[in-house]
């Protein structure tokens, strides 16, 4: 597999560590205890003894018959919505909260935007004992009220956060300030593959499951490996979980598609890779959504999963290097792929993955009878009283 990061935690130019020194020492200690943790075949057993009987994996790869044949594609949906809590954050979260059973740490922050990250992070504390705390926006528990619901009956104490735009980033930075503060007792569950070094490695890795079992799965309908592959970008995580265990086959295309809200020229959208440049931000140097004065720009995305205004350094660097090409859809083409999907295979996804089913027509413009993968990184119920406000205004 591809070295990436470097020993310094950086992905070409993207990467890093950019934290005040107090942070530095729960850093260094998190790399260390993720290196053996990696190699040692008793925490892999016990991750996959979680992954499996617990969260439900493998998930299916599913043949999408009416999809394809309505595009003139051949469409593979990875679901992830099947996991455990209904999304692909299950993995992360229970690999990082065996991490911090190792460390020692006996209580567990984190922070969410759609709330899917939040119930995974909170189930898991429940499952293991763990005392749980959960930033969000408070714009987000506004619009995500019943993950925030799921998250209070799991045991955990979520904390709304009034400052900025009232969404993800805010809430990161809350998380953060509570991490300084309680450094000693306390493991901070990053839910995408941003923030300092060793965190876009360690989420990439526990989301790299996506798409190990993708290959295996193809390998064993297709006797190939697919054309493409096509996932949602907000912070990143789904796709560099389905897009890393690819890296090398060179033959496999990687498209992910970002929020485009309500036009790139709207100044009301979360594509960074699209519309932003290099600067630091939660931690990690990455391409960030800004303004001619350096000062970090708002966000808008109809999916509060998607509404960022940064991305994970891999991410960045497969732009730069040109592995992988990033577009982005509105949401009233998000709005479009949820109805698709739901009309055509009975699945309501996400409007995170809606994004990425909304790219499905134009791709099928230029690639007639290719196969694609798609990672269906999560299911729609949260969302249902966003899509029914929206398509009724």
């Amino acid at each position: 597999m591809i070295m990436l990061p470097d020993k310094n935690g950086y992905f070409g130019q993207f990467g890093g560590r950019f934290v005040p020194e107090t942070l530095m020492s729960a850093i260094f200690e998190l790399e260390d205890f993720y290196k053996k943790a990696k190699i040692d075949k008793s925490f892999k057993k016990e991750l996959n003894y979680y992954l499996k009987n617990y969260a439900g994996r493998p998930t299916p790869l599913y043949f999408a018959e009416r999809l394809s044949k309505k595009l003139g594609l051949k469409v593979y949906l990875k679901r992830e919505d099947l996991c455990h809590t209904g999304s692909h954050k299950i993995n992360n979260a229970l690999g990082q909260a065996l991490l911090a059973k190792r460390i020692g740490k006996n209580r567990i922050i984190a922070e969410t935007g759609a709330g899917q990250h939040g119930v995974a992070t909170a189930t898991v504390c429940a499952l293991f004992g763990i005392k749980c705390v959960v930033y969000m926006g408070s714009e987000d528990i506004k619009r995500q009220a019943l993950n925030v619901f799921r998250m209070k009956m799991l045991g955990a104490e979520v904390v709304p956060v009034n400052s900025g735009s009232k969404t993800l980033k805010d809430a990161i930075n809350e998380a953060l300030r509570d991490w300084v503060t309680n450094i000693k007792t306390t493991h901070y569950i990053i839910g995408s593959c941003v923030g300092p070094h060793p965190y876009p490695m360690i989420v990439r890795d526990f989301q790299s499951v996506i798409g190990k079992e993708a290959k295996r799965q193809i390998l064993e309908v297709e006797k190939h490996l697919p054309d493409y592959l096509l996932a949602c970008v907000g912070g990143g995580s789904n796709s560099i979980g389905l897009f890393y265990p690819f890296y090398k086959h060179k033959s496999v295309k990687f498209i992910g598609v970002e929020a485009g809200g309500l036009g790139l020229f709207s100044g009301k959208h979360s594509a960074s890779l699209e519309r932003g440049k290099t600067g630091i931000l939660h931690g990690t140097k990455s391409i960030i959504l800004q303004n001619k004065d350096g000062q970090i720009s708002q966000t808008h995305s109809i999916s509060a999963g998607l509404d960022y205004p940064g991305v994970g350094p891999e991410h960045s660097f497969y732009k730069q290097t040109g592995r992988a090409e990033y577009v982005s859809v509105t949401d009233n083409e998000a709005l479009n792929g949820f109805k698709l999907l739901s009309e055509t295979e009975g699945i309501i996804p996400a409007l995170e993955s809606s994004h990425a089913i909304a790219y499905l027509p134009r791709l099928s413009k230029k690639a007639k009878n290719k196969v694609v993968i798609v990672c269906l990184s999560g299911r729609g119920d949260k969302d249902l009283d966003i899509v029914f406000s929206n398509m009724h205004k």
